[in-house]
């Protein structure tokens, strides 16, 4: 892949392509197969960024140690789309980098240099 900036057309017309459901099947079945492999990329990536920390789990805290039933839910529904977003957010990132990998050219193997 090549490195480039990408305008906003480009990223609207690439996503209303991969829109279809039919463009997603063979990456879907891909990621299905590449499943651990990819959750473990994405899982180091959170934790290295910090993301998922003492300051997460005080909010966890603060979203379920709420006294109302209807502000810890909002609290609650309000967490998992943070966390959601955010994992797709990486998740993304994750895959740009993927791809690059896939689209790198292989590396040249050295002559076997005999002394």
């Amino acid at each position: 892949m090549p490195d480039r900036a990408y305008t906003d057309a480009d990223l609207e017309s690439a996503i209303a392509a991969i829109a279809a459901p039919e463009r997603l099947r063979a990456a879907e079945d891909m990621v299905a197969r590449s499943a651990p492999s990819l959750q473990r990329v994405l899982n180091q990536a959170l934790a290295e960024g910090g993301w998922f920390g003492d300051a997460h789990e005080q909010t966890v805290l603060e979203a379920t140690g709420t006294a109302d039933p209807a502000d810890r839910a909002r609290a609650v529904l309000t967490l998992i789309a943070e966390e959601t977003r955010l994992g797709m957010l990486v998740g993304v990132a994750v895959g740009f980098e993927l791809a690059r990998e896939l689209t790198a050219p292989a590396p040249t193997p050295e002559p076997n240099q005999e002394d």
